[in-house]
């Protein structure tokens, strides 16, 4: 499973990953699909020496199965060492270890990075990511009660967060 920085013709499997997340109302508040083109301004704000963007391939092969990103928290000088943790991993290759791959290569480029803290905004109602995040020392850092209308059920948001 080797692991690498997302190139940009990464970006239609990455946003195919994404969009398969939709559906199942875990993992993103999105409630219909994106496009490529809407994410591509999106995609140009990586930057791969300090707030990269890795995807996850599957031994021998170009294919995407997974991908995480890191991407600045709130935008402003102060919380420069802070950084948001997203992660979707294709339905076809959940439960073989891309997550913890990844997130795994993630703590350990940090401090590359000048990243100090990361945080993982999580569903409360989303076990697996739950799981995953604890499972690395991610701890409670906050929860936003009813933030997230999910087809007329409200769900709650956890701030997990990991400090270096």
């Amino acid at each position: 499973m080797p692991i690498r920085h997302a190139g940009r013709a990464d970006l239609p499997a990455i946003v195919a990953i994404y969009n398969a997340s939709i559906p199942g109302r875990m993992a993103t508040a999105d409630l219909a699909p994106v496009d490529v083109t809407s994410r591509e301004a999106w995609f140009a704000e990586f930057d791969m020496g300090r707030r990269p963007l890795f995807v996850s391939t599957v031994d021998g092969a170009h294919d995407v199965a997974a991908w995480l990103s890191l991407r600045s928290f709130y935008g402003r000088p102060a919380y420069g060492e802070t950084v948001e943790v997203g992660l979707y991993t294709a339905p076809a290759a959940q439960r073989q270890g891309h997550g913890r791959r990844l997130l795994a290569h993630a703590l350990a480029a940090a401090p590359s990075l000048r990243v100090t803290r990361l945080l993982a905004f999580t569903f409360a109602h989303n076990a697996p990511s739950l799981a995953l995040f604890r499972g690395f020392g991610f701890a409670d850092w906050g929860r936003l009660p009813g933030v997230a209308n999910l087809d007329g059920v409200r769900r709650d948001l956890l701030i997990l967060g990991y400090a270096l």
